[in-house]
């Protein structure tokens, strides 16, 4: 499992205008959060719950907002942060050999959304506000990167 943390002041994500989830035919917004963590989220062929368990708690536990002296002390709990959540397969895009992405390492949609589920469930124990992104849907995502203060967690 691969966590791309963005700290951000305010994030959102709306269903693309084309996608067959967006009834309107315009970008429909799905998750709006203000301060807090956008998360990009993608899963491997091997990743399990024990997996999704580990990260969630390493990334409520990141102190990398600032406290009252400007240092990076502070953790998204510390802070009453938000959470977007939102799918990313092509994190496990492979590029090694040739100019196409491979994905061959990104698990199976079913595997990969019940994970993708799971791990909003145990962000939603703790973190009052978590919105999310529509699994497998085409979507636009916007960001006001706080820093910019970006981190990968495997």
């Amino acid at each position: 499992m691969k966590l791309l943390i963005q700290r951000v002041t305010q994030a959102s994500v709306a269903l693309k205008e084309n996608s067959a989830s967006s009834v309107s035919g315009q970008p429909e917004m799905i998750g709006k959060i203000n301060k807090g963590f956008l998360v990009l989220l993608g899963v491997g062929q091997e990743d399990t719950k024990e997996d999704a368990d580990r990260l969630v708690k390493k990334m409520l536990q990141l102190r990398i907002f600032e406290d009252e002296q400007g240092k990076t002390n502070r953790s998204i709990q510390d802070v009453q942060g938000e959470l977007l959540i939102v799918s990313q397969f092509t994190l496990y895009a492979d590029c090694r050999k040739g100019n196409r992405p491979s994905f061959i390492n990104a698990a199976k949609p079913e595997t990969a959304n019940e994970l993708y589920q799971y791990f909003i469930e145990k962000c939603r124990e703790t973190i009052s506000k978590v919105e999310t992104g529509s699994f497998g849907a085409g979507m636009e995502v916007s960001l006001i990167n706080d820093g910019p203060f970006t981190i990968m967690l495997e």
